[in-house]
């Protein structure tokens, strides 16, 4: 994992002391709020509906122990003993007290990290695989080019006040687990007909308002021109991009409204400009990056190992959390643990200082000291060895850690919704809470099977709810809180924006209307193996329409 060099510690601790100051000046009165706010937007810090919330960088996902250690500290000695995992792989803190802020900041970077440019209209973190290193089917390490995109765009000059907020995703593998066709700029690692390395790159997808699905720009952008055609894109959209109105300013728009033909042409002649600048990336530079994520010292183990198989035999819990949160590893005898945060009745994400620690030992112990967070607001240890899963599944379960349900329809994703954001119509974390309980029996979700169920609190889709299989949107008649129900997205290579399926229904009603659709979906499946999605996709939403609303 990369480590900050001089100029990354010096940099970040001269962030912490200005802000410091800008801090002291805002509590004293010297600034209002309205001089205040870009400047603690700037440093990761939102005012919610009830206090400061501080949003903390997690470049592409990936942490330590030590990191992950500092992070339960500052949640049960600033917040109130838990944090929350958020959808860009970052962590949130929804009570810190601004006077406590800088301090914070400085405790954090002592262990390398910020908070800088997670909030603002910049180039966010950029998100990846969780899996990445460790994914069975990964062409290459997609970690190396976030972080050297990371290099690039941190307070990038050109890009520091961009018409809105901008993301970027990469993969490195067959299956898209970062959701690159709902990003900004979306990245895929995939190799040409000679067998050379490069990206395929897709512009202009986002959910919001206005939900679009990403399209290619290019095919095939050779490794060393990855930087220069990502300044191009972003020179062309930070030209063009609106600035009269912020819901039509994100680069999706500029796609929708110029079309991609037309620019893919100006980005190609920006980039034509610019290629051979120093903008192009020296494969050497790629090399000594790609050392920082050089794959741990694996032992060299068989393929299978009779302790696992001998527990999962004898436990029944220990199996189900094997099937459904245990992904196979590319080296033989590790596997990949998935630790869900979303336990039966609790808030998607939320993770207590005490349970940090847990899994702190866990990494340190079992996986080569790394942990990963994924945009579907869980962790993952991504190097156990197969002798080790029951072990870890153990100390997981005494610590309320081990809900074997991933991708699962209680594994869910929701926004913090009106229990927090000023933004939001509803609130999200209850209506999640409500159907983790309707669907807790395990063996019903087992036979359920895969289905992504993702709820937001309003139209921004905080909760990715456009790509969920079921989606659920909250708005507001006329002060009362409903949900409306989509259904048939998908946030993978295969990405779909979900379909209205008709009116909304109230708060209610909601839970009854999701276990109507999965009833649906089990009475018309052409049997137990065909998925939700690929039902849907077959059918369409008339059987569930008509079940809805007799």
């Amino acid at each position: 994992m990369y480590r900050y060099d001089e100029f990354d510690s010096d940099f970040v601790q001269q962030r912490v002391e200005q802000f410091r100051d800008q801090v002291e000046r805002r509590i004293a009165g010297d600034l209002t709020e309205d001089e205040f706010k870009p400047l603690r937007l700037m440093n990761g810090l939102y005012l919610q509906l009830h206090a400061y919330m501080l949003r903390v960088a997690i470049p592409y996902g990936t942490f330590n122990s030590a990191q992950m250690r500092k992070m339960a500290h500052i949640a049960r000695k600033y917040d109130k003993g838990y944090a929350h995992f958020t959808t860009r792989q970052n962590v949130q803190y929804n009570w810190p007290v601004l006077k406590d802020i800088p301090t914070i900041l400085e405790e954090l970077a002592d262990v390398e990290m910020h908070a800088i440019q997670t909030s603002g209209n910049c180039i966010r973190n950029t998100t990846s695989d969780q899996y990445a290193g460790a994914a069975a089917d990964e062409i290459e390490d997609p970690r190396v080019y976030c972080e050297i995109i990371r290099q690039w765009s941190s307070l990038h000059p050109e890009f520091t006040f961009l018409p809105r907020k901008f993301k970027v995703a990469v993969t490195g593998a067959t299956t898209d687990r970062a959701a690159i066709r709902v990003h900004d700029i979306g990245l895929a690692i995939k190799k040409n007909a000679e067998g050379k390395v490069g990206f395929e790159v897709h512009v202009g997808g986002g959910q919001g308002r206005t939900p679009m699905i990403a399209k290619a720009v290019r095919d095939f952008l050779p490794k060393e021109h990855l930087l220069s055609y990502l300044e191009a894109i972003l020179r062309v959209y930070n030209q063009l991009g609106r600035r009269d109105n912020k819901y039509k300013a994100r680069i999706k728009i500029l796609v929708h409204e110029t079309g991609i033909e037309e620019l893919r042409g100006l980005i190609e002649a920006e980039w034509e400009r610019i290629k051979d600048s120093a903008l192009k990336l020296p494969l050497e530079e790629v090399e000594r990056i790609n050392d920082y994520f050089a794959a741990p010292a694996w032992e060299k183990l068989d393929a299978t190992s009779r302790l696992f198989e001998v527990k999962r035999f004898e436990d029944r819990g220990f199996a189900n959390w094997v099937k459904a949160n245990v992904v196979a590893h590319r080296q033989a005898g590790y596997a990949i643990a998935n630790i869900s945060l979303k336990p039966e009745g609790e808030a998607p994400g939320d993770i207590t200082d005490s349970q940090m620690e847990v899994v702190a030992d866990l990494a340190e112990k079992y996986s080569f000291d790394e942990i990963r967070a994924t945009h579907e607001q869980n962790l993952v240890l991504p190097h156990v060895k197969l002798d080790d899963l029951f072990e870890v599944y153990s100390t997981l379960s005494a610590a309320g850690l081990a809900t074997a349900n991933l991708g699962l329809i209680s594994d869910m994703i929701a926004c913090p919704g009106l229990d927090y954001c000023a933004l939001a119509n509803a609130r999200s974390i209850p209506v999640a809470q409500a159907i983790s309980k309707r669907f807790s029996d395990i063996e019903r979700q087992f036979d359920i099977g895969e289905l992504k169920l993702k709820i937001s609190g309003c139209i921004n889709a905080c909760g990715h709810h456009h790509v969920g299989h079921i989606g659920i949107l909250g708005v507001d008649r006329k002060g009362e809180e409903y949900y409306q129900i989509t259904l048939g997205g998908n946030a993978n290579e295969n990405a779909a924006i979900g379909k209205i399926v008709g009116p909304s229904f109230s708060y209610d009603n909601i839970v009854d209307a999701v276990e109507t659709v999965v009833n649906t979906y089990l009475e018309i499946r052409n049997g137990k193996e065909e998925s939700f999605l690929d039902a849907y996709n077959r059918v369409g939403l008339a059987p569930f329409k008509e079940r809805l609303y007799a």
